[in-house]
């Protein structure tokens, strides 16, 4: 899963840690240091958790600009006050020239799971309705024009934002009506959904049209051979859910910027253990598998 869960005196709690490596680190909509709080804070939440503290390692590189390291810190700390958690302990080691390309984060995140809220795997049943709260391939076709020199539209901006108020608008609503919680991050939601329904065994089916592809990333992943698919999201979620309950996910995520997209996108079946199908617009039956080989490499 997307982090720990484990019991403490006063609760559960989730901890996780992740290292960001994006090249480059500057891109429409953001920055590694924005990437590596909404990232951490991120994997809390689709554990149920309520995101806390968290820590920063940097690895620089020497002769990193002092501008770019400010500007860095300075949205890390920005991401941190719109998540509302606190960056409590970190430490800084500087590398030969080379070493490095130009800066590593490392982030751990610490938060308290609320009572009533299970989230995992194991909890998916046949039968549930699979949300997903957006439009995929915005941050991979952010990053990869930026690193290719394309001239994109301006509308063509990474997706990463902080999801743990969107999150707990869900769970503080109908959290134990929440089976899973999962950021499609690398390897997208096509490998999400595999993940899913090996670990859960269910068979999962999705429909095609359902999911919304902006016509910037669709026209970058046609001239590139990217499959939209299987794009890093960095500001998306899925839920799995009980149906009784579809509706009202939808009506809270619309009334979030992050979710204004979301759409109902398929169902766990009791049949077709671990597979994922794709309902195609022509009518057909694609198989989703893992991504074999990252597409797009350095994402994030």
């Amino acid at each position: 899963h997307d982090g720990a869960q484990f019991p403490v005196a006063s609760g559960r709690m989730a901890f996780t840690t992740d290292s960001y490596v994006v090249q480059p680190a500057f891109f429409p909509g953001g920055n590694i240091g924005k990437l590596a709080v909404c990232g951490t804070v991120n994997d809390l939440a689709m554990n149920g958790a309520v995101p806390q503290y968290l820590s920063c390692g940097l690895i620089l590189e020497e002769g990193l600009p002092f501008d770019e390291l400010e500007t860095i810190l300075s949205t890390m700390s920005d991401m941190a006050k719109l998540a509302n958690v606190q960056i409590v302990t970190g430490d800084t080691k500087v590398v030969k020239k080379g070493e490095v390309d130009k800066i590593y984060i490392n982030t751990a995140g610490i938060g308290m799971i609320p009572d009533g809220i299970n989230i995992g795997p194991n909890v998916v049943k046949p039968n549930m309705d699979i949300i997903l709260s957006g439009s995929i391939g915005d941050h991979s076709i952010a990053v990869m024009g930026e690193r290719f020199g394309l001239e994109l539209s301006d509308s063509v901006k990474t997706d990463c934002a902080p999801l743990n108020h969107m999150v707990h608008a869900v769970l503080n609503a109908v959290g134990p009506q929440v089976a899973l919680l999962r950021d499609p991050t690398r390897g997208g939601v096509g490998t999400v959904l595999k993940e899913i329904a090996e670990q859960s065994q269910v068979g999962i089916k999705v429909e095609e049209s359902k999911f919304i592809i902006h016509d910037e990333v669709r026209s970058v992943c046609d001239i590139l051979g990217y499959d939209p698919l299987y794009l890093a999201n960095e500001g998306k979620c899925i839920f799995v859910v009980e149906p009784s309950v579809t509706n009202r996910v939808l009506d809270i995520l619309h009334d979030f910027p992050e979710g204004r997209e979301a759409t109902h996108i398929g169902v766990t079946m009791d049949k077709n253990i671990g597979k994922v199908g794709l309902q195609t617009s022509i009518g057909g039956v694609r198989l989703v598998d893992l991504l074999g080989e990252d597409q797009v490499p350095r994402i994030c």
